[in-house]
């Protein structure tokens, strides 16, 4: 797996009906949407999902091989969690060999939890994909406004939170940069054992290490010289305001959550 096939924090610029809906509409659907993913357990249910998360991604305009890049890092962990369910649920067996056994129940719930993480991959990738950094920090810290009487510092939260998702991208180029310089020197980091190659690694986690000081310290520097005082008084160029197509998104939201309910409920 190479480096660039890591999207997570990435934005991809657009003019899609999911582009034009408020960043707090966007976060509230997929809260809601991650709720549905962990209450649905029968196939037609998660059928129904599927093909509506298919759909916001077709809507939305974004690639579909960036959407298939962003499940390529967690490829490993998705096969792992279902080796886990299918070798370790009791149930049924359909076969055995040695000390290993499968059973009905063990691949359905194997089906299904990966069936789940890659829903919440896909929708959380989704999410950043068609929302700018600075929309995603406004919503975040406008839905976090409420809790500021119990002493949460939403501003604060939301601005570390965007501004780790937007450096994630920079990290990780740099990473390439560095593993390529150091190959180009007669590095290798693909043979000996575990030992060796975790060694290896040394050479590129030092520089990384402090070229992200190095930039957390710049970036506080720019801050500080444009006078940056957190969320005190604070404006904003663009106000977020809630539109008659965030009313349409939560419409359409609601009838497919209520079928989703209905295929749930009478066991499909």
């Amino acid at each position: 797996m190479m480096l660039t096939d890591i999207t997570i924090g990435q934005y991809f610029p657009g003019n899609s009906f999911i582009h034009r809906l408020d960043p707090r509409t966007k976060v509230i659907v997929l809260l809601l949407l991650i709720v549905a993913i962990f209450l649905l357990d029968t196939p037609w249910a998660y059928v129904g999902l599927c093909g509506f998360t298919f759909l916001i991604i077709r809507v939305s305009g974004v690639p579909l091989n960036m959407m298939i890049k962003s499940l390529k890092p967690l490829f490993w962990i998705l096969l792992f969690t279902f080796l886990i369910h299918l070798f370790t649920t009791q149930g049924d067996i359909i076969w055995q060999g040695w000390i290993f056994s499968i059973t009905g129940q063990g691949l359905k719930q194997g089906v299904f939890i990966s069936i789940r993480l890659v829903l919440l991959i896909l929708l959380s990738s989704l999410l950043t994909f068609t929302t700018s950094p600075i929309a995603l920090t406004d919503a975040l810290e406008n839905l976090m406004n409420p809790f500021k009487r119990l002493g949460l510092p939403a501003h604060e939260l939301a601005m570390m939170m965007t501004i780790a998702l937007r450096f994630i991208p920079t990290l990780l180029e740099e990473t390439d940069k560095i593993m390529k310089a150091q190959k180009s020197r007669g590095a290798d980091f693909s043979s000996g054992n575990i030992v060796k190659r975790l060694k290896s690694l040394i050479p590129i986690l030092v520089p990384l290490f402090i070229g992200a000081f190095r930039r957390a310290d710049e970036l506080a520097i720019a801050m500080e010289a444009r006078c940056y005082r957190g969320g005190a008084n604070r404006t904003r160029m663009k106000v977020l305001k809630i539109d008659r197509i965030d009313y349409v998104a939560y419409s359409f939201l609601a009838v497919v959550l209520v079928g989703l309910s209905v295929l749930k409920c009478s066991g499909l």
